[in-house]
C-alpha cells in the first residue's frame, strides 16, 4: 500500500511538473493560433510590416549619420581623407 502511494505521489509530481513546463511554453496559445488561421495571418502580417518599417527607418537614420559624419570630415579639410571622399562623392554623383 505504501509503495503504491509513493508511486502515485511520484506520478502526480511528474504530471504537475510537466503541466508547469507546458504552460511555460504557452502551447495553448500556439494551438489557438493554429485553430484560427486568419488570426495567425494577421499577426504575422503586422509583425512583418513592423519589421520592414523598423528596418527602413533604422537604415535611413544610420545612413544619414554616416553621410553627416563624412560631410563633417570634408569640412575639417584633412588632405588625404578629404581628397578620397571628394572623389567618392564625384563617383556617386556621376551614377545619378
Amino acid at each position: 500500500m505504501k509503495i503504491e502511494r509513493r508511486r502515485t505521489d511520484h506520478l502526480i509530481e511528474q504530471i504537475e511538473r510537466l503541466t508547469r513546463h507546458l504552460e511555460a511554453l504557452r502551447i495553448a496559445d500556439y494551438i489557438e493560433l493554429l485553430e484560427r488561421p486568419w488570426k495567425l495571418i494577421t499577426t504575422n502580417f503586422i509583425a512583418g510590416v513592423a519589421r520592414g518599417l523598423g528596418f527602413a527607418v533604422g537604415t535611413t537614420i544610420i545612413f544619414a549619420l554616416v553621410v553627416e559624419g563624412l560631410r563633417r570630415i570634408i569640412m575639417i579639410n584633412i588632405p588625404i581623407i578629404n581628397d578620397y571622399l571628394v572623389e567618392l562623392f564625384k563617383l556617386i554623383e556621376l551614377r545619378k
